[in-house]
């Protein structure tokens, strides 16, 4: 384990991301003032049962009929606190794994899980209970941390991109395209003029097609190393019109739910040949992003399991004019960045400071968010 210094300002965070990709939790621990990333701790990721994979997807076909956030019907209040036990319980083996007390962490960033994202709706929702999880673990909890920006006007994400700036800002890479490709990806370019606005939004799907496809076809929970999808062939005229929807060309921000793209159009290709045209969908969706920076990227660096997909991978690098890189590259750990950003975006939840922006969401303004709950004494 890394140690941390004693910097007064400097706290203690754990971050904890149930992405849309629904393979886990993932879990890290950072030392942050919410402003300059100082130190780099441990992470694991907590894998979910199949059981409860399906008890996610279930939950996630219930939301679709929420009129407010709040609602927990049927599976979905089930689920919720499933899911948050579940997060009390990979934290209890987290401090046991590293060695440390409840009291040595100062705050917990809980992204909860993703329902239904509907902005237009002003709407998005996270099943995670902020207060039972501050209850089961004894360190206060920063969640909700979406909210805010969509009931202000904004599309609720990307979040990630404050993060990836102070990553870019660390590793003195920029102009850099920071892309994450869960089940849904997002890129953040992150300028090398100085004060220039962030640039952020969802490109488009990451790996949910492809997993969704899998699953269907191969009864196989993802493409491992994209080796599937390397064995088989784009076809081009369906990757074309799967590119053809009005999404690509609408400007940021913008953002989607899991589910925005169906995948309905490689039907009938084999199973080669459809991981292969969902893989160049992605790749070509990401890639497509750089129409709207204002300068070419020097680097694109990929986070996410998507950066896993070789086929991913090789489409992308093939379509844009400089180095893509796996973060790994860059000496950080590819499988934690999303639980990071969670834990520093805790911190400046508790510092008061944006974790929006116009650029980034469409907000009106810098906005802050997040519930703080503190744990029953």
């Amino acid at each position: 384990m890394q140690r941390f210094g004693n910097l007064s300002k400097l706290k203690r965070a754990i971050g904890l991301m149930s992405g849309t990709s629904m393979d886990g939790i993932d879990i890290a621990l950072i030392e942050t003032d919410g402003q300059a990333v100082l130190r780099h701790g441990p992470a694991f990721t907590f894998p979910y049962s199949d059981s409860f994979k399906s008890r996610l997807k279930d939950a996630t076909a219930a939301a679709r009929s929420l009129r407010a956030r709040d609602e927990r019907p049927g599976v979905l209040g089930i689920a919720e606190q499933y899911l948050t036990d579940l997060h009390a319980e990979a934290i209890g083996y987290f401090l046991e794994d590293t060695q440390l007390k409840p009291a040595d962490i100062d705050v917990i960033g809980f992204h909860g899980h993703t329902v239904l994202h509907a902005p237009e709706r002003r709407l998005t929702v996270q099943i995670g209970d902020g207060a039972r999880l501050a209850k089961a673990t004894g360190i206060q909890v920063v969640h909700d941390m979406r909210a805010a920006d969509v009931s202000a006007g904004g599309e609720g994400a990307p979040l990630v991109p404050i993060y990836h700036q102070a990553l870019a800002i660390q590793l003195g890479k920029r102009p850099a395209a920071f892309v994450n490709i869960g089940g849904v990806a997002n890129v953040t370019f992150i300028s090398d003029e100085h004060d220039a606005e962030l640039i952020a939004f969802d490109t488009g799907p990451g790996n949910a097609l492809i997993d969704d496809w899998m699953l269907k076809h191969a009864a196989t929970a993802f493409d491992a190393d994209g080796e599937t999808a390397l064995n088989g062939t784009a076809d081009e005229t369906v990757l074309h019109e799967m590119l053809s929807a009005h999404y690509f060309i609408e400007p940021p921000p913008k953002s989607l739910d899991r589910d925005a793209f169906d995948g309905a159009g490689v039907n009938g290709l084999s199973l080669t040949n459809g991981a292969a045209t969902l893989a160049a969908f992605t790749a070509e969706s990401i890639a497509r992003a750089r129409e709207h920076f204002p300068q070419e990227p020097a680097i694109w660096v990929i986070c996410g399991g998507g950066r896993k997909n070789r086929a991913i991978m090789t489409r992308l690098a093939e379509r844009v004019e400089n180095a893509v890189v796996p973060i790994e590259a860059l000496g950080l750990n590819g499988d934690s960045i999303e639980a990071e950003a969670w834990a520093y975006m805790a911190v400046r939840a508790l510092e008061g400071l944006p974790l929006t922006f116009p650029g980034t969401t469409g907000v009106p303004g810098p906005t802050t968010g997040g519930v703080i709950v503190r744990p029953e004494v």
